[in-house]
């Protein structure tokens, strides 16, 4: 027969924190919720680390490019999803690396013989309202001049005449030579008080772009997330069936971390490929694994698959439904106290600390807060995303609200079928997640600076300043459904409800 566990299957609802001895040094300004996402030993110490515990979902509706973007941007880490070609994944990650490189290599060029018209489709197109314009408008060609939006009045110009009469030429530029380090660049741009710093080569060809916004958004964002080069962090999802053309891709394309993404990670087939990846790239790739909701299953990606970092959840997903069509599945609170105890145990038996991300069964900020006690180095989620300006669905009105399409990748609409298929079959036989709509929830980085000061006003009530200290110094104690209720605001009547009943 089978074997039953002697558990129940509990959620991050059933748990709250006790509060530990808060002493004067902790206040929120002194709390790092600095987190590792690649394997580390005692020895080495911390390696790749996010700035803060977020990741977003390998999701269409979640993880495009703007997203990836804005959640860097605050220290975290996007996941661009694999449901799509690869040279399209590739051109997302793309896109992130070069949105701020702090030199930033020109992809908005045109000759002087261009028309004004040419350099508005080039702008729209781009996104960019600044031009170089070249020799032979090339990217690496003989610098001319810099057009940009203040040059001309798109409405009044006829835009039919050369640009050669309306750019800014060589000789009223300020510019700098090839060599110049960024903290120069910038202290140039300030002394002459310019938008935009041109970088040429000995011979005047142009080489990169230094923009005055990039200093002022990296300032407004202390905690952002870069690679050596001070390109923003972004992650890629792969699948087991074409991993090794993608991968090579997103490598090219300077993704910094891959992740498997499968509903279930507890298989050969990702083992399989996961050494594959290694052998190709070594350890200095950051590769995460999963998803697995036993101490086994961690066991396994560590030690036969050697990820760098393995993701917990399954069916606790808003849009999953796994465990209603299979019966597979486990409460995500239980999953993570169970692996958060296997790591420690692997940690102190080997001298290798494997970080661990929550995935699904997020349903508020408490529950982040929660998921994060109990032991997860860092969380990942889909609605959270979802709801933001940053997401890559578009806005919709339903009864005067805001709300955003919101669907899984196991769902019909997502057409994923790789992520499913498996040991054979043919398409997707049956839906593992849903279509639905998600209420609008303004710019990623205002919510995301609500959830993270209450990360850290929590973290002072338990007398802790970092998430290792959390891990180890929190304590937690199961509710009954009457304290929730009593937690709640059931017995006295809000302002709203008053109003709207009146």
């Amino acid at each position: 027969m089978a074997k039953i566990i002697d558990d129940i299957s509990r959620t991050f609802q059933e748990y709250l924190l006790l509060p530990g001895l808060t002493k004067k040094e902790h206040v929120p300004s002194n709390v790092s919720l600095r987190v590792p996402i690649q394997r580390f030993t005692k020895k080495s110490g911390q390696r790749i680390s996010l700035n803060i515990p977020f990741v977003s979902a390998a999701m269409q509706a979640v993880s495009g490019p703007d997203l990836a973007i804005a959640l860097a941007r605050k220290g975290g880490c996007a996941f661009i999803f694999c449901s799509q070609s690869i040279e399209e994944q590739a051109e997302m990650i793309r896109l992130v690396k070069e949105h701020k490189a702090g030199f930033v290599e020109s992809d908005s060029n045109l000759p002087p013989t261009a028309t004004l018209r040419d350099a508005l489709v080039l702008a729209k197109k781009t996104g960019h309202s600044t031009i170089a314009i070249t020799k032979d408008g090339t990217q690496n060609s003989k610098l001319l001049g810099i057009l940009t939006s203040k040059d001309y009045w798109e409405f009044k110009d006829d835009l039919s005449k050369p640009i050669k009469n309306y750019f800014t030429p060589l000789e009223k530029l300020v510019l700098a030579e090839e060599g110049i380090s960024l903290q120069d660049a910038t202290e140039k741009l300030w002394k002459h008080k310019k938008e935009c710093l041109p970088i040429i080569d000995k011979k005047g060809n142009l080489k990169y772009l230094v923009f005055r916004r990039d200093y002022f958004d990296h300032k407004s964002n202390p905690d952002e997330l870069t690679d050596e080069q001070k390109r923003l962090f972004v992650g890629g999802a792969l699948n087991t069936h074409d991993y090794k053309e993608r991968a090579r891709a997103l490598m090219d394309a300077g993704v910094d971390a891959l992740c498997l993404d499968s509903s279930d990670g507890f298989t050969e087939w990702q083992a399989e490929a996961c050494r594959h990846l290694r052998k190709e790239y070594g350890d200095s790739m950051v590769l995460g694994g999963g998803n697995v909701v036993t101490a086994a299953g961690f066991r396994y990606l560590v030690e036969t698959a050697k990820v760098d970092f393995v993701k917990i959840g399954i069916g606790g997903g808003s849009i999953c439904i796994t465990r209603e069509q299979k019966g597979i599945g486990r409460g995500q609170a239980s999953s993570v106290i169970e692996i958060a105890a296997e790591r420690d145990r692997y940690f102190k038996q080997t001298g290798t600390y494997i970080p661990i991300c929550s995935d699904g069964g997020l349903n508020n900020d408490t529950q982040v807060i929660i998921a994060l006690a109990m032991g997860a180095d860092f969380v990942m989620m889909g609605k959270y995303f979802a709801m933001t300006e940053e997401s890559p669905t578009s806005k919709i009105t339903y009864q005067g609200r805001l709300y955003k399409p919101y669907w899984g990748e196991g769902s019909n609409r997502a057409r994923n079928w790789q992520r499913y298929k498996e040991g054979g079959g043919s398409g997707l036989v049956f839906e593992e997640g849903v279509d639905a709509y998600v209420p609008y929830s303004g710019p990623l980085g205002e919510k995301m600076d609500v959830t993270l000061a209450k990360i850290r006003a929590t973290m002072c009530n338990i007398g802790t300043l970092t998430l290792r200290d959390f891990h180890d110094n929190a304590q937690l104690t199961r509710v009954s459904e009457m304290t929730i209720v009593e937690g709640g605001t059931s017995s006295v009547e809000q302002l709203d409800r008053i109003s709207s009943n009146g």
